[in-house]
């Protein structure tokens, strides 16, 4: 099955990347491959809606809005790829619009723009408070029309390189547990983030344990602002289900338990979420008060809330307040990019996967659907380009018969610790050391924590021997995975001595301007990198600091 462009992740980078690809040049084999279900993306979760000035031509305004995204990045947004960005919107909605996208419309017909946190005008498009999903549906139609192959269900391990050049991507085939390999002239990677590694405290699923973070770093990658997770300001108590920041935009007020509002609601994430994070110290709830809002206003643009809210919860947000927690919802932490090309020639990034420094130490609300649309088409326009007049490359087996003796070893060996225990345990110890408060002791505590789970991750087998889609076979790679991204942000997180945007270290409470630079994480190549921590012999391997990058 042989592809001259694989798009990894079918989310909203994923397919325009993909879509672009394909519609450019009708003989152009173009293949998306996908860990899951295609509709189970994080893509279909942002429910708020998109930014964009809608006039291409309102210098003023776009203005406006590069200048918001600038400030929520906290110096460390690149200004041309934040320009880029916001430039690119106005054509991305029109383009959406024609791919099937049905945006709410004003009394005039024009479409309807609310307002999202951050931002200085209502730009935020949207379709009700269920936006991703119907961009995303759109997007699955227009690949589906254009010739785009799906491939579902197959898991990334590595990718397949040869003298510095990518030549494919390796797979464990879900259904039957097999390794196998797409060849390809270009790679696409559009995966996600790594959210999902605050298990039991994030809006993501489980399985957005950062593994193609981790591929990357295998192959040599570099990663930037690990440290800077956003954790989204509302979520549900027990389930934490993303209460969409559209609740806000349209009027919703943050209270606490004395029924006192305290913190503007459309301030950035990273000011309302600490704000939350204090009224809880202080022992107190914390609730979103909807009700007075009218009815219509609720089912009209709030409608899988109002529903959501009475299945989850037990709560009538017309009558009643919903609880709310912070739970870690983006990472603007990702793979070094120039825009969306790497060092590793033929592989490109986009999405929340990629780290092109649109968002900085922040993301701007209602700026995740727009980066992944807009850089999204980038990389499918850049990986054709790529690909003329370029043959296939050799695959290295030596590296895909390693991936196969790893699988057989998992399958073949026996075990009595459980995967899911520790997924659970890594996700309550990132949250409580690496969230939304850090300090020093609490990072080194991590580091310790991390270190002692590899050490038993490497020591997991599958109980049932089943090769037909195995479930904890993927578990365990996926823990793996996320025990290798965990501690590439608990080591930037130790390294940024600061507070900035959504890292925030209670024994560096201010901002330091020698720190107005990004962190770059990558495997060592000569040395251990030694800081903070006593070398553990135990340890499979170590990051270091590779540089700062600053702009």
């Amino acid at each position: 099955m042989i592809n001259d462009i694989i798009i990894v992740g079918s989310g909203i980078a994923g397919l325009m990347a993909a879509i672009e690809a394909k519609k450019s040049n009708r003989l152009t084999k173009v293949a998306v491959i996908s860990k899951g279900n295609l509709f189970k993306s994080n893509s279909s979760m942002a429910s708020g809606g998109i930014n964009a000035v809608l006039d291409p031509n309102n210098s003023a305004e776009i203005s406006r809005h590069i200048n918001d995204t600038l400030k929520a990045g906290y110096g460390l947004a690149d200004s041309d790829a934040v320009a880029y960005m916001c430039n690119r919107a106005p054509y991305i909605i029109k383009k959406l619009t024609e791919y099937g996208v049905e945006f709410d419309r004003d009394s005039s017909g024009n479409i309807a723009q609310r307002s999202f946190g951050g931002g200085s005008s209502k730009r935020t498009c949207y379709v009700g408070d269920k936006t991703g999903s119907a961009i995303m549906q759109a997007l699955i139609k227009k690949a589906k029309r254009v010739g785009v192959k799906f491939l579902v269900n197959n898991y990334i391990m590595n990718l397949a390189t040869i003298k510095g050049r990518i030549s494919g991507v390796v797979a464990l085939r879900r259904f039957d547990s097999s390794v196998v390999v797409y060849p390809a002239k270009a790679v696409i990677l559009a995966g996600g983030g790594y959210a999902g590694i605050y298990r039991g405290y994030s809006t993501n699923a489980p399985d957005y344990s950062g593994d193609l973070h981790a591929v990357a770093l295998r192959a040599g990658l570099k990663l930037q602002d690990m440290e800077f997770v956003q954790f989204h300001p509302t979520g549900f108590v027990r389930t934490s289900y993303l209460v969409s920041e559209a609740a806000r935009g349209e009027g919703g007020y943050l209270v606490n338990s004395d029924g006192e509002r305290f913190v503007d609601e459309l301030a950035s994430r990273d000011v309302v979420t600490r704000a939350i994070a204090k009224q809880m110290e202080l022992g107190k709830e914390v609730f979103i008060d909807l009700r007075h809002l009218s009815g219509e206003e609720i089912e009209k643009k709030l409608p899988s809330l109002y529903k959501s809210a009475h299945m989850q919860a037990g709560v009538d947000i017309k009558r009643e307040l919903l609880p709310i927690k912070p739970v870690a919802h983006y990472t603007m932490g990702g793979i070094c990019s120039d825009m969306t090309k790497t060092t590793l020639d033929g592989l490109f990034v986009c999405g929340e996967l990629a780290n092109c420094s649109v968002h900085g130490a922040n993301r701007l609300g209602g700026n995740s659907l727009l980066e992944g649309a807009v850089f999204g088409e980038l990389a499918g326009v850049e990986a054709l380009k790529f690909i003329q007049n370029r043959d296939f490359l050799p695959i290295d087996y030596n590296r895909v018969i390693k991936d196969i003796v790893l699988v057989d070893k998992i399958f073949d060996n026996e075990t009595s610790k459980n995967f899911n225990a520790m997924r659970i345990s890594l996700g309550k110890m990132m949250f409580e050391k690496v969230g939304i408060n850090r300090d020093e002791k609490g990072l080194q505590d991590a580091y310790s924590y991390l270190a002692y789970l590899r050490g038993e991750a490497y020591s997991l087998h599958c109980v049932n021997k089943e090769r037909t889609n195995n479930v904890e076979l993927i578990s365990i790679l996926e823990l793996r995975n996320a025990l290798e991204v965990s501690e590439a942000v608990v080591l930037a997180a130790l390294k940024r001595e600061e507070s900035r945007g959504a890292h925030y270290r209670d024994d560096f409470k201010k901002t330091d301007n020698s720190f107005a630079k990004s962190i770059i994480v990558r495997e060592p190549i000569s040395h251990y990198f030694k800081l903070y921590f006593k070398e553990n012999t135990f340890m499979a391997k170590f990051r270091e600091f590779f540089a700062y990058r600053a702009y």
